[in-house]
């Protein structure tokens, strides 16, 4: 009989085995950053809720529509971290990381999200993601670093249906006539009022709408790519250089604006064309001002944040072949207590020298413990009974193939070992 408690609506929530999956992937991120020179944060899961307002921006569906926002017992207002960067902004500034010399503050972290938005598959309430910073430097070197990472990352998951989709939004010198053109040609279209209020308080958010009867009606709007200052066209041609170096192909998408209002310059999203509605699986971009914003010095940073459900997702549906360390590599089966006693240390030191090892539990018979080694997934198991420990061996069984050999006790780990070395 199951509980009666079921976690919530939206919650995106893993058990063993795509747990393991999802655990596998993440590690494989983190030594993607560590070769990259960037050190992790664990970082607070609810912060002021203010610092997402003054630096997401207070005319995104983010602030506007999806914060899981409360008042904590001291009557401050608290939010359920929407997205990462503020926080991770939040933290260089807090702890100094900046003041230390060396930028940029290069760091990453992960972990769950939460927005209020209407669960389907592949957008959640509460969502995992893995992010990447880096603050202090506004060199085009640094932004392709970003891409890259984030790139190589996919590729060795076995990801190869990725598509690189790339934009620059301007900087504060080149933007705003750009947002008066925009402005006035977005005034002249057939829009619902609270689209219309967005157009003065945001205009670029408006060609981030999907919906099909407004995208219509922009086919004909003005582009940022049109309208960059010589320094942010200088940038933004450094950085496709720098990925042609790289060999990373991307698509140059005018239209791409992302859903959040900090971001400057380099803008990118990795899209995934068998996801179908939700097909990006990962973003980022340049958020030069969004220190002072926030309240810090000028710093200027890039970052992005990738979505591990939506990779998993990916991964499915495109059969690629990336897998999971497996949990256990030998299991162990023990005859008499005697037996179980001695098989419990062997265990123990199969797992000192990194063989992943378990055993049956409970004085099971040999049937039911053979069955419980057959589930485990390994590629061995051990008997150990009285006649054994009399002969001072192990019964050596391939799980796949039938063969049982018997191995000297003093030899087994070594022997385990070199056999799966193989």
């Amino acid at each position: 009989m199951s509980s009666s408690f079921q976690a919530p609506k939206g919650v995106s929530e893993y058990v063993p085995p795509r747990a393991d999956l999802l655990q596998a992937v993440r590690q494989r991120f983190a030594e993607q950053a560590r070769l990259a020179g960037y050190g992790y944060l664990e970082l607070a899961v609810f912060e002021d809720t203010n610092l997402f307002r003054r630096g997401v921006g207070e005319s995104t569906d983010v602030v506007s529509k999806e914060m899981y926002t409360f008042t904590d017992r001291g009557g401050r207002s608290l939010t359920l971290r929407p997205e990462f960067t503020a926080g991770v902004l939040r933290a260089v500034l807090e702890h100094g990381l900046h003041k230390r010399g060396g930028l940029p503050v290069k760091v990453w972290t992960t972990g769950p999200a939460f927005r209020a938005e209407r669960p389907q598959q592949g957008r959640y309430r509460q969502f995992y993601q893995l992010d990447l910073e880096a603050i202090g430097s506004e060199d085009p070197q640094v932004d392709a670093e970003t891409i890259a990472i984030a790139w190589n990352w996919y590729r060795s998951l076995g990801l190869t249906r990725v598509r690189l989709l790339l934009n620059s939004l301007g900087c504060r010198e080149c933007r705003p006539a750009y947002r008066a053109r925009l402005q006035e040609f977005l005034r002249g279209l057939d829009l619902d009022e609270a689209t219309r209020a967005r157009i003065e308080i945001n205009p670029l958010r408006v060609l981030d709408d999907k919906r099909p009867e407004v995208r219509a009606q922009l086919a004909g709007a003005p582009l940022m790519a049109d309208h960059l200052c010589a320094a942010c066209k200088t940038h933004h041609d450094r950085v496709r250089g720098l990925l042609a170096d790289l060999g990373i192909a991307w698509e140059d998408t005018p239209t791409l604006v992302r859903g959040l209002d900090y971001y400057t310059r380099t803008t990118y999203e990795f899209d995934h064309p068998l996801l179908g509605a939700q097909s990006g699986i990962g973003g980022g971009g340049r958020y030069d001002g969004l220190s002072e914003d926030i309240g810090g010095p000028p710093l200027p940073g890039i970052g992005f944040g990738l979505g591990l459900d939506r990779t998993l997702l990916a991964l499915e549906a495109e059969g690629a072949g990336f897998t999971a360390p497996p949990r256990c590599q030998v299991f162990g089966v023990a005859l008499g207590e005697e037996a179980e006693r001695r098989l419990f240390g062997l265990v123990a030191e199969l797992r000192a020298a990194g063989v992943a090892a378990d055993m049956a539990y409970g004085g099971k018979k040999l049937k039911g413990a053979m069955k419980d080694a057959d589930r485990s997934g390994a590629r061995y198991a051990v008997i150990l009974g009285e006649r054994d420990i009399a002969a001072g061996s192990v019964q050596l069984k391939d799980l796949a193939g039938g063969d049982q050999t018997a191995v000297p006790l003093t030899e087994i780990v070594t022997t385990l070992r070199e056999r799966l070395a193989r």
